[in-house]
This record gives structure tokens, sequence and C-alpha cells, in this order.
């Protein structure tokens, strides 16, 4: 694996802890948010329990991004599966995802820990994610889940941090 370091993304929303906790830790919450721009992903399993599971397909669902997947040869949607290996209700968590989608390249795990510090009427949700296996992919996955992130800032509104 990389020995890239840690990639933070850090926003402030307008909303409750209990608010963005369940978007981590439930089918509605996980669906209505998680994915990049163009595309969706449909939850089989979600268990927030430490060992429990996360399983869902990333489907790609926008036209644009329908088309150039087909014309890059790349499936439409890819099944994802992961577990919460850590998890403090209403404070932090950590997604462990098995990354065994990608061809050519051997399975491995990619962690993502998610922390939530309140603060009067907001909450700042600190997002770590470890480098993926190689800087290519790091990169897809910083631009990927920072697309994501857009789709809770214009729900709640945010201040954005830089990725350190």
């Amino acid at each position: 694996m990389s020995e890239a370091k840690k990639l933070i993304l850090e926003r402030t929303y307008r909303a409750s802890v209990q608010e963005l906790w369940e978007l981590w830790t439930t089918k509605e919450g996980f669906e209505s948010w998680w994915g990049p721009e163009g595309f969706r992903v449909e939850v089989h399993e979600i268990a927030p329990r430490i060992g429990g599971t996360l399983h869902y397909d990333m489907i790609a669902d926008a036209p644009e991004v329908i088309k150039e997947m087909k014309k890059q040869g790349q499936p439409l949607s890819h099944a994802t599966r992961g577990t919460f290996s850590e998890l403090e209700v209403h404070q932090r968590l950590v997604l462990t995802h098995v990354i065994d989608f990608i061809p050519g390249v051997k399975p491995y795990e990619s962690t993502m820990e998610m922390e939530l510090f309140p603060s009067g009427n907001s909450v700042r949700m600190v997002v770590t994610l470890s480098p993926m296996h190689n800087p290519e992919f790091t990169q897809m996955q910083l631009e990927g889940f920072t697309s994501q992130l857009t789709k809770l800032d214009k729900r709640f509104g945010a201040a954005v941090s830089a990725p350190a």
C-alpha cells in the first residue's frame, strides 16, 4: 500500500449530531447522499455496530456518467462491502471498506474515519480517508468524496475546509 498521508476533509453544517449520524448509519440516510455526483447507492445491509456489515451497490445514474463509464468499458455498478470497525454513537465511526472491485489490483482494505464535533447550532464533521493503492486512485478518491460531500453542502449549507 502507498505510504501517502491520510486525507482529511472537514465541513461544518447547520445540522444536529443526530441528523449527521443518521446519514452514516441508516439505509435511508446513507442512500440520500453517498456516492459522487452522477452516482447513487443502493444499500443491501447496514448494521452500525462494531463488526457490523455495510454492503451496498455504487451505481452510475447520470446520463453523462453512464456514457463515460460505457466508453471506458467500466461496469455501471459495483458491489461494495465493509464493516463498522469502530463506533462511538453520535461521536465517531470507522468504516473499513474492502477494495476488491479494481481490475488487476489485489483486494485490500481502506479505512474511513468520521468524527462529529457539535458547537451551538452546527456540527463540524471531520472525515479522514486512508490513501488508496496508488496516487492516481488516491486523487480519484479525494475528488469522489469531495463531490459526494457537495450533496450535504447543498442540504445543510457548509463552511468548507481544504484537505490536509
